[in-house]
């Protein structure tokens, strides 16, 4: 079994109001500190999926053969069209696509490993935190197809509502999104 990270980090960040995906957090652009979990957690490749601001995350990601970007260019018509861009970049040898969000810092690497260990061949899997589902969210093959066709700026809620998820027990809480300026200062 094969397993890909899928970093989404293609969003305008409006909210923001700059790339936060390159906004420096402990010393390290966000998008840098959700790629290190990935590796952390066993990830045999990350994807790292751009749009705005392509150039700067970028120049942000490790120097690491594990890690490859993708261009969406229709990331203006939302997150769905980066998701699908990510799982139309693995290979065929990728089984499950562990997917992440470049704007929660906080989720670790032993989430990323937990996640993709405990994902059905033919289902999905996703942390549950202390306080609630969160990312990362592990998707097998058999799912991208369906996932593929969501539309607009959701991500795959819908397709696991309809088919169930496995909850795998994380302790704590749940990475929070940085959508201002001040959140960064936020654990």
């Amino acid at each position: 079994m094969s397993v890909a990270a899928v970093v989404l980090a293609a969003g305008r960040a409006t909210r923001f109001g700059a790339p936060k995906q390159v906004a420096v957090r402990g010393g390290e652009p966000l998008v840098r500190t959700v790629v290190g979990a990935a590796l952390a957690g066993d990830a045999d490749e990350v994807v790292v999926v751009v749009g705005h601001a392509a150039d700067g995350v970028r120049a942000a990601l490790p120097a690491d053969g594990r890690v490859r970007v993708v261009d969406n260019p229709r990331y203006g018509e939302g997150q769905s069209t980066s998701l699908a861009t990510g799982l139309g970049a693995l290979g065929p040898d990728v089984s499950v696509a562990v997917v992440l969000l470049a704007d929660e810092p906080d989720v670790a690497g032993g989430a990323v490993a937990a996640v993709a260990a405990a994902c059905p061949p033919d289902g999905a899997a996703r942390a549950r935190y202390d306080d609630g589902p969160g990312h990362p969210v592990a998707l097998a093959r058999p799912l991208w197809e369906r996932v593929v066709g969501i539309t607009g700026d959701r991500g795959a809620r819908d397709v696991l509502a309809e088919i169930g998820v496995v909850d795998v027990p994380v302790a704590g809480s749940r990475p929070r999104d940085i959508d201002h300026p001040a959140d960064l200062d936020r654990r």
